[in-house]
């Protein structure tokens, strides 16, 4: 799979590329950027990337995506900034997803906000549900 070509409509600039983990039932979430680009893709395991809009003037605003991803269904997932963005692993492996941001990390100013997974106002609930 390509991941992200520079002559990509989705690609904007490089800022680093990083690896991230999570084990089998981890959320890791929520987070938004004010400046940056996320360029998700996830590389092993299986995963359920969610993205929530909170840009006022977006057709989207005040809405829910989710993703069901991984080894079997790789994707990339753009995520604008000012949109929540977190994952969890669903699957029974550890899961490791790629980002390709578009801003290089300021360790001493971090473009990054968080707020608890389950304790918010997004209206996306991370537990498991058997049907």
């Amino acid at each position: 799979m390509e991941i992200l070509r520079n002559d990509d409509e989705k690609f904007q600039k490089f800022g680093q590329v990083y690896i991230t983990t999570a084990f089998p039932d981890v959320v890791k979430g929520w987070h938004y950027h004010r400046i940056q680009y996320d360029n998700l893709c996830p590389l092993t395991g299986t995963v359920q990337i969610a993205l929530y809009d909170s840009r006022k003037h977006s057709p989207t605003y005040r809405e829910v995506n989710v993703f069901h991803c991984g080894i079997h269904n790789p994707i990339l997932v753009h995520v604008p900034p000012l949109v929540f963005h977190g994952f969890k692993n669903v699957g029974t492996e550890e899961a490791l997803i790629l980002n390709c941001p578009t801003e290089t990390y300021q360790y001493d100013q971090p473009d990054e906000y968080r707020v608890d997974p389950y304790n918010n106002d997004i209206p996306h609930d991370w537990r498991r549900r058997d049907g």
